[in-house]
C-alpha cells in the first residue's frame, strides 16, 4: 500500500511525544504528557492567565483568484483507561492492574484521533470569515478481559470527555490575486475549576492542520518569491507554523504545526516505524528497546498498544535493518584525486601485546577496568567483558587495544567501527580473562 507522503508527515507530528522513551507507565516523563501542540479550554486558559492557549492561528498567502481550500484539522483526544476487575459476587471493582492469563492490564491514558474536515471554501467568498462550530460527545466504550478458560474475569473501560470547538477561515484580498489565509482554532468546550485535574482530557492535543488548494498556489514563509516578502511578513501565527509538503517543488499543500519544520520535511526512508520522539536518534532508542529487562519490556508491552507496538517491530529487526539505522549516504560529492600526506607514515598495525604475561591479539575476551579520572564514558563501561577488535597504534607509538563490549546488542555496528560501539583502551586498562590465557 502507498502512504501518502504527506499523510505520514502529519502522523508523525500528530504522535510526537504520544508515549516517550522508556516507553512504560511508571516513567516520570510518561506521567506527565500531553504538552505539545494543546488547545486549552477558553476558560481555563483565561483563568490563568492565559499562558495554556485557548486558539491556534495560522495565516499564509496564496496566490490564485479562483483559489479554493480544504482544510483538515487533526487533533488527539484523550481516553481515559480504566481497568476493572469482576469480583467472586459478580461486582466490578476498579483497579491499577490487572494480570489475566500471561497478559497485564494496566490503568493509563490512551487518545483517539479526531478530524474535522473543511472542503470546498472559496477564497474570494471569505470577505466576511466563516465559522464552523464542532460538538464531540462524551462516550465510552468497553472491552472484556477473558481468562484461558473462557471465563471473563475482568474488563477495559475507556471513556472520553465531551469537547467543542469553532473554526474560523477567512481569506483578505491584497491584490494581483494574492489572498492571505486566516485560519482560526477555538477551544470553546465548557469548563469549571472542578475539572482542573482533568483538564487535559478536554484539551485538542497535538494539533496541526492541512491545508490544501486548488486553483492557486501557497507561498512558502521559509523562502518567499521576490514581490511577495511584505505578504509573507504581514502573516501572523499563533503557535502553529506553515510549510509546504508533499513532493519538492509543490505549491498546493501546507502543513501547519506546532512543531517549526522546513519546507518539504521527510520521514527518513530508513525508519522501521514510529517511535514517538523526534529529539532522539532512531538507532539509540532502538538499541535501548533491545536492551531492557524482561520485566521492563513486559510493562512497555502492557502499557499502550502502540508501545505494545515498537517493541514487538523492534524486536523483529533483522541484522541488516539495525544496520540501516546508523546513516546514510543521499548523495555523492566527487572530488579530484590528491595525494595522502599520511600515506608515508603508515605502518602495519601490531598483532598482539602481551599484557600481565598473556598474549592478547584479535578476538581475546578482556575485562575493561578504565584508570581512574579518565573519560566519562570509559568509567561506565567498568567491569564489562569486551572483545578485542584490533590493536592500534598512533604517531607517538602508543598502543591502543579496539575493543566491543560483549552484551552490548549493538556490538555488530562496532565490529564495522561504528562510533559509540567500538572503544579504545590502552593495555594497562585491561585484564586478560582466563580462557585467553
Amino acid at each position: 500500500m502507498v502512504v501518502d507522503p504527506v499523510e505520514k508527515i502529519a502522523a508523525a507530528v500528530l504522535y510526537e511525544g504520544y508515549v516517550l522513551w522508556p516507553y512504560r507507565r511508571s516513567s516520570t516523563k510518561n506521567q506527565k504528557r500531553w504538552t505539545l501542540g494543546g488547545v486549552y479550554p477558553r476558560a481555563y486558559s483565561e483563568a490563568n492567565g492565559g499562558h495554556d492557549p485557548w486558539l491556534m492561528q495560522t495565516e499564509c498567502p496564496v496566490v490564485g483568484e479562483e483559489s479554493s481550500v480544504d482544510i483538515t484539522v487533526r487533533f488527539l483526544h484523550v481516553v481515559e483507561r480504566r481497568v476493572g476487575r469482576t469480583t467472586a459476587d459478580g461486582e466490578r471493582e476498579f483497579v491499577d492492574e490487572l494480570r489475566v492469563g500471561t497478559e497485564r492490564h494496566l490503568a493509563w491514558e490512551e487518545a483517539t484521533e479526531r478530524e474535522i474536515a473543511v472542503t470546498g471554501v472559496k477564497l474570494s467568498t471569505l470577505t466576511t470569515p466563516r465559522r464552523v462550530c464542532i460538538e464531540i460527545p462524551a462516550g465510552s466504550e468497553e472491552e472484556n478481559l477473558t481468562a484461558p478458560d473462557g471465563v471473563v474475569v475482568g474488563v477495559l473501560v475507556r471513556s472520553w470527555r465531551a469537547m467543542e470547538a469553532e473554526i474560523e477561515i477567512g481569506a483578505q484580498a491584497g491584490g494581483d490575486g494574492v489572498f492571505r489565509l486566516t485560519v482560526r482554532i477555538a477551544n470553546t468546550t465548557p469548563w469549571s475549576d472542578a475539572d482542573r485535574d482533568r483538564t487535559h482530557q478536554q484539551t485538542f492535543v497535538s494539533i496541526h492542520a492541512i491545508l490544501r488548494v486548488q486553483g492557486g498556489e501557497f507561498v512558502s514563509l521559509v523562502d518567499p518569491p521576490a514581490g511577495l516578502e511584505q505578504v509573507v511578513a504581514a502573516c501572523e501565527n499563533v503557535k502553529m507554523w506553515p510549510v509546504l509538503v508533499g513532493e519538492n517543488g509543490d505549491k498546493h499543500t501546507m502543513l501547519s504545526s506546532p512543531i517549526i519544520l522546513y519546507d518539504y520535511p521527510q520521514i527518513a526512508p530508513e525508519s522501521p516505524g514510529d517511535l514517538f520522539d523526534g529529539t532522539e536518534i532512531d538507532q539509540m532508542l532502538t538499541l535501548n528497546i533491545l536492551a531492557m529487562t524482561d520485566a521492563e519490556k513486559e510493562e512497555m508491552r502492557a502499557t499502550d498498544p502502540r508501545s505494545r507496538e515498537i517493541l514487538e517491530r523492534t524486536e523483529a529487526l533483522t541484522n541488516d535493518e539495525l544496520m540501516g539505522l546508523h546513516g546514510a549516504i543521499r548523495e555523492f560529492r566527487y572530488l579530484a584525486p590528491e595525494t595522502d600526506l599520511f600515506e608515508t607514515l603508515e605502518r602495519p598495525p601490531a598483532e598482539s601485546v602481551i599484557v600481565d604475561n598473556v598474549e592478547i591479539r584479535k578476538g581475546s575476551r578482556v575485562l575493561l577496568l578504565p584508570r581512574p579520572g579518565g573519560d566519562i564514558m570509559d568509567l561506565a563501561l567498568a567491569g564489562k567483558t569486551a572483545i578485542v577488535e584490533g590493536i592500534d597504534q598512533d604517531y607517538e607509538d602508543r598502543i591502543h587495544l579496539s575493543v566491543t563490549v560483549e552484551d552490548d546488542p549493538g556490538r555488530d555496528l562496532g565490529v564495522e567501527r561504528v562510533l559509540g560501539h567500538r572503544f579504545f583502551f590502552s593495555p594497562d586498562e585491561v585484564m586478560p580473562l582466563k580462557e585467553d590465557a
